[in-house]
């Protein structure tokens, strides 16, 4: 299993990783929304050479099956015309959008109608589009963690994969990620987080293996098969890959990552008046670990037994802990937990007050749920 098509190995010296962990953001913030929205990182030689998925999508994937599995579309490099002139149903008005760049997260080169390499970046798990078009067709929202997104089963349509494999990708669901998968052979998919509202975060992910670059070069290289190198002791993962794709893009990435707001709760979206009583709720009972404009203690990592979770996931990470998640636009993203074991902002209360002993009454939980949705 641990194969070039779902690891790479081997390489770089831990310094690597000491100088990724603590370097600070600089770049110009454009080069880093190109290589948010269109860099590949040379992951074609995973997503093209190995697993074979520009001959899925040329031949295979209409956009109507693009769209049922999560993919979204950029309306604004198409003509207004567009979706009324194409076939929703065929896969070569796929290649055609792919061809004009349309396509939210994926990256093709198109010759003669036909698909030659195919890779992805990051907006494809972390944009989406505000449908303005239709569902799944709109304006980008970069940062918006793609929920509707099947990474598992896209990955699954894969020809180069074992049917024990495709069984574990198809496993995962829409909104759910396993980035670890690939490295130990152990399936617990969680959330895909937002990639918004990062500024003053001190610890990327939520059991807090490093800083945003840290995690963006493991995804970048571990994940999505860029050429790059990263290094990590703590869990014995390293790769090195020549020439360095990642790396110097790492910078410029950070500061448009950080440049990302989360969005605004939209209007009439909770009761203000009870917000209000919530807040003093909330100071009392959740500030300790979800402080400051952040709303999160990290540094400081929490033991699973400390707050409740299940600490499968926590186990296979570098901490083996839990980050306090920042507290950003949670209006916008249900499921809660890294798990989404609480579907909603109401069981999210309901734990807390069980594992904390909190007594809160109905009222105070209604208030509480209003602030949390304030935020």
């Amino acid at each position: 299993m641990r194969t070039r098509a779902l690891a790479v190995a081997a390489g770089l010296a831990a310094a690597l990783f000491t100088s990724l962990l603590f370097s600070k953001p600089t770049g110009n913030k454009m080069d880093g929304q190109f290589i948010f929205r269109f860099d590949t990182f040379g992951d074609e030689q995973l997503w093209t050479d190995i697993l074979r998925m520009h001959e899925v999508v040329q031949s295979a994937v209409s956009p109507r099956t693009a769209l049922a599995v999560g993919l979204k579309v950029d309306s604004s490099v198409l003509p207004p015309s567009f979706l009324s002139k194409y076939s929703l149903d065929d896969p070569a008005t796929t290649v055609e959008l792919l061809r004009r760049n349309a396509v939210v997260g994926i990256v093709a080169k198109v010759e003669d109608r036909k698909i030659t390499s195919l890779g992805v970046t990051c907006a494809l798990c972390h944009s989406t589009v505000d449908d303005s078009v239709t569902a799944g067709v709109g304006n980008r929202l970069d940062g918006w963690p793609n929920r509707d997104l099947d990474p598992g089963r896209i990955i699954a349509l894969s020809p180069a994969l074992t049917p024990e494999q495709k069984a574990v990708y198809n496993s995962w669901g829409p909104g759910y990620y396993d980035a670890r998968f690939n490295q130990d052979g152990i399936n617990g998919p969680v959330l895909i987080p937002p990639a918004y509202g990062l500024q003053n975060v001190p610890l990327e992910i939520y059991t807090g293996d490093g800083p945003v670059s840290y995690w963006n070069n493991y995804v970048a290289v571990t994940q999505m098969g860029g050429q790059g190198s990263f290094c990590d002791p703590r869990i014995n993962v390293c790769v090195s890959d020549s020439p360095d794709l990642v790396q110097s893009k790492l910078p410029a990435l950070l500061q448009y990552q950080l440049s990302l707001q989360k969005p605004p709760p939209p209007p009439g979206s909770f009761d203000t008046a009870a917000a209000a009583r919530g807040k003093p709720l909330f100071d009392g009972a959740c500030a300790s670990c979800h402080s400051g404009t952040a709303f999160t203690d990290a540094p400081t990592l929490h033991d699973a037994a400390e707050t409740g979770m299940d600490p499968a996931y926590a186990q296979r990470s570098a901490t083996k802990k839990y980050r306090s998640t920042p507290l950003r636009a949670l209006w916008q993203h249900a499921p809660y937990f890294h798990d989404g074991s609480a579907p909603d902002l109401p069981a999210v209360v309901e734990h807390y007050d069980q594992h904390f002993t909190l007594n809160l009454t109905a009222d105070q939980k209604r208030d509480l749920v209003e602030f949390l949705k304030s935020l």
